[in-house]
Formats: C-alpha cells, sequence, structure tokens
C-alpha cells in the first residue's frame, strides 16, 4: 500500500514507519508513526502535557531503542477552522493508513452536520469495541468507602443499538410514514399503537455485532487472567434485542471457549453434584430454580433436561471442581448492575454491555474511583484503534494550564500495552500513582484532599517524569 507523504497538508514525519496488520495480527515497528488529534478546548493543555510524559516513558524503557513518532492530523474546531470541515477525510484516512492513534476531547458540533466526531470515527472505522478499564488509584478521592475493591473493564458494543442513528423527527413525513406502517401493518390485530406525536428510533442488535463483542471480552479475560464475564441487558424489557445479546454472548461462551468457560447456571449443576453425589436431576433442577413444582410442567422438564444435558456435555471436562478455574460468564440486568458494583464490586471483572448501558456503565463506574478526570479508553476494530479522553473539552478552562491530563495519559498507558510496550506502560501507571500519593494534584483532586499541593496540568507532567527515576 503507497502511503501518502501529508495528509491535511502536513508531512508525514520521516523518521518512523507505519504498523502494519496481515492476518489478523499487528506487526509493531521499534519507531511507530502514531497520529494523534490534540482535541478541542483544554486538549490542547492535555495533550501537550501527556506527549511529554509518553516521550518520557520510552525513553526511560527503551534507552533509545524504541521512540514514538506522533503524528498531529486535525479533527474538531483546530480542523474546521483550518479546512472549514470538522472531519477532514485525510484525517480519517491517516487514522487507517497509520492503524493506531490517539485523541483527546472533541467538541461536537452543534446545529447540524456530524452529531459527534466521536460516533463518526467508530463508525467510519467501524470500531466495535469501546474498552474502559476502571481501577482506582490510591489517594484519589472517591465518594465510596473502599473504591479499590472495584478493578473492571468494561466491553462497551460500538456500532449499532440507538447509536445507529435512525431517528425520525415527531411531525416529520418520515416519522408519519413509519408510524404508519408499525400501527397498521407490524401491530394490525393489536392492543400496540404508537402515539401519532412521537419521535420514533430504531433500535438494532444484531447477531454479528453481539457475538464479536462478546468473543472480544471473552479472550480479553482469558489473555489478562480475570475470571469473570459478565453480559449487562435489559433483556426482561427487551427480549429480541437486549435479551438477543445475552442469548448469543452464552452461544459464544459455550461454542467458541468451551474448554475454557463455564456460565453460572452451569456451575450452579456441577456444584450441586459434587456437594451430592447421588442428587438425581430433578433434585438438582429443584435446587438451580426454587419453586419449580409451582411452575408450568413444561418448564420443569425443560430446567431437567438442561440439568441432564450439561451433566452428559461437560461433566467429565469442567466436573469434580475443575469448574472453578474456568471462565465464569453470568448475566445481569443493567439496573442491577449499578447497584452490583457498588454492593459487590468484588464479584465483577469483565463487563461486556450492548452500546448505551455500556454508556452509562461506564461513566457511573468511573466515579467511583474519582471520575471521569482519570478514565480512559479505547475504541477497537479489526485492525484498528482509536485511544481517546472520556471526558469533554470543558471549554471554560482551555489554555489555563489546570485542567487535569489523567484521562489522555492513562489512554495512552492502554496504547503502550496495545503495541506491547507494557514496560513503558507500568512506567507511566506507577509514576501516575507516585505523584498522586505525594499529592501533587491538579485542582480536581486537590480541593478533596486534605493537605494537597495544587498542581498545574505542565507542573503535574513534570512531577510524574521526575518520578519515573
Amino acid at each position: 500500500m503507497t502511503m501518502q507523504t501529508s495528509y491535511n497538508g502536513i508531512p508525514v514525519p520521516a523518521n518512523g514507519q507505519a504498523i502494519e496488520y496481515n492476518n489478523g495480527k499487528f506487526t509493531i515497528p521499534d519507531h511507530p508513526i502514531i497520529p494523534f488529534i490534540e482535541g478541542d478546548g483544554t486538549g490542547r493543555d492535555i495533550w501537550k502535557a501527556s506527549q511529554r510524559v509518553f516521550d518520557a516513558a520510552v525513553a526511560k524503557a527503551y534507552g533509545g531503542k524504541r521512540s514514538v513518532a506522533w503524528y498531529e492530523v486535525l479533527a474538531g474546531e483546530k480542523a474546521y477552522r483550518q479546512t472549514k470541515n470538522w472531519l477532514p477525510d485525510d484525517t480519517v484516512k491517516a487514522t487507517m493508513d497509520f492503524r493506531v492513534s490517539i485523541k483527546g476531547p472533541l467538541t461536537t458540533p452543534v446545529g447540524g452536520g456530524i452529531r459527534s466526531l466521536n460516533v463518526a470515527l467508530r463508525q467510519l472505522m467501524d470500531l466495535y469495541q469501546c474498552v474502559r478499564p476502571v481501577k482506582y488509584y490510591a489517594g484519589v478521592p472517591s465518594p465510596v468507602k473502599a473504591p479499590e475493591k472495584l478493578n473492571v473493564v468494561i466491553f462497551r458494543e460500538n456500532t449499532e443499538d440507538i447509536y445507529a442513528g435512525i431517528e425520525f423527527r415527531e411531525g416529520t413525513p418520515e416519522a408519519q410514514k413509519f408510524i404508519a406502517f408499525v400501527n397498521d401493518d407490524m401491530l394490525k390485530g393489536t392492543k400496540k399503537k404508537i402515539r401519532l406525536d412521537s419521535g420514533v428510533g430504531v433500535k438494532p442488535i444484531s447477531i454479528t455485532g453481539s457475538k464479536r463483542l462478546v468473543r472480544a471480552a471473552i479472550q480479553y479475560a482469558l489473555d489478562n487472567k480475570r475470571k469473570t464475564v459478565t453480559l449487562v441487558h435489559k433483556g426482561n424489557i427487551q427480549k429480541f434485542t437486549e435479551g438477543a445479546f445475552r442469548e448469543w454472548g452464552y452461544e459464544v461462551a459455550s461454542q467458541e471457549f468451551r474448554a475454557q468457560t463455564v456460565t453460572e447456571r452451569e456451575s450452579w449443576i456441577l456444584g450441586n453434584v459434587e456437594a451430592n453425589p447421588k442428587l438425581t436431576p430433578e433434585q438438582n433442577a429443584a435446587l438451580i430454580e426454587p419453586g419449580i413444582e409451582f411452575a408450568a410442567k413444561e418448564f420443569g422438564e425443560e430446567v431437567i433436561a438442561e440439568v441432564k444435558s450439561v451433566l452428559a456435555s461437560i461433566g467429565e471436562s469442567h466436573g469434580g471442581g475443575k469448574w472453578k478455574t474456568k471462565i465464569l460468564i453470568n448475566d445481569r440486568i443493567a439496573d442491577s448492575i449499578f447497584q452490583q458494583i457498588i454492593l459487590r464490586p468484588e464479584d465483577y471483572s469483565v463487563l461486556a454491555t450492548t452500546n448505551l448501558n455500556g454508556d452509562y456503565i461506564s461513566d457511573a463506574a468511573a466515579a467511583q474511583v474519582g471520575g471521569l478526570g482519570i478514565a480512559p479508553g479505547g475504541n477497537i476494530g479489526d485492525g484498528y484503534a482509536v485511544f481517546e479522553a472520556t471526558h469533554g473539552t470543558a471549554p471554560k478552562y482551555a489554555d489555563k494550564d489546570v485542567i487535569n491530563p489523567g484521562s489522555v495519559i492513562l489512554s495512552g498507558v492502554m496504547l503502550f500495552d496495545f503495541l506491547g510496550w507494557t514496560e513503558a506502560a507500568r512506567l507511566i501507571e506507577s509514576s501516575m500513582e507516585k505523584t498522586i500519593a505525594q499529592k501533587f494534584v491538579t485542582y480536581d483532586f486537590e480541593r478533596g484532599m486534605q493537605g494537597a499541593t495544587k498542581a498545574k496540568t505542565s507542573e503535574f507532567a513534570s512531577r510524574m517524569i521526575e518520578n519515573m527515576g
């Protein structure tokens, strides 16, 4: 593939090489060209500080043998000022050509055009995994008593659900046509009806989108020795979208990762037999479904058949306690998971979610460990990855050198882990922990910490570099 020598009129660095992707694997050169979008508003201050930290960590970890050739590409306000386009084609082309990139916060244009530059990038590059690690760094002010108990990685489906962007404004001919079709055709003969003065949206959830997301979450759990993967859904209400996500997730676990996984119900069935080897399938069914005797006969027969099937298919491979070494696949209703991560955070490790649920839960989880100021994120597809700050642009603080750079810095940690440069990633993470422990922090943390020193964005970065030793 022939690369352009410049994008948006900015020459490509001569001192680096492009990351390549072949047969499902990335090839990372020692001096990769990595595009960055500095971001709008506070993004400018944050990027300056973050890049210094990244370069110091790579220099310290590899003594000059490795370096990043950073390459600025334009998006957001800066792009609009220079090109009259919020997201120039050359920017998308560069992020695709160079495969792995990082971005600061971007303004969402008001009054038409692209509704969200972030969503646009995800859809154009099919970045179907939104990965959000949420863990606590000692000393960070938190609203909960034991924030260190929460250590989850959220895999949020990133391309469909209501983010598919298929909706029609109330009163438009399109909305009227859509409502007439649903009311007069699809709902004919039922008591259900859409009110005529409604705006309407479509919520597609596909087998393809669901399975590839859950597959990535389970693979991550295997690669990182995580013990559980929880499918988060609202399937008790939306059976054929959210409920289907749950079913397809279990199918991926049992069909593609059979040797490495056990579902929660399977663990109950196997555990019951271990506790009492003489248990009949009927007795086992009554233990996993209390009150089964009051249910319809067909339901009881289904559960008994389920017990027999589990014991026949995995009794030997997973029984005798072997299931306890497998990754546990379970599911939780979306509203329930909000209280679960507060009341029983230690029970959860990897969450696989539909798009909207993942949007909610990732911000709520971040609040437990200090907020979006230090919440990193990655958008990952097959052959592409864009790491990003998860907070907004906070324009009133722009160019004042006061904002917390933690979100972009920790997104850089994710980027280096993705490249396999784990030494640089751990150096950044440990120096951030050390700097926070010294109570040398930006204003957002300083106001919640006793005896803290308020640092500028640039000063926080400098202290982090000092703390790399």
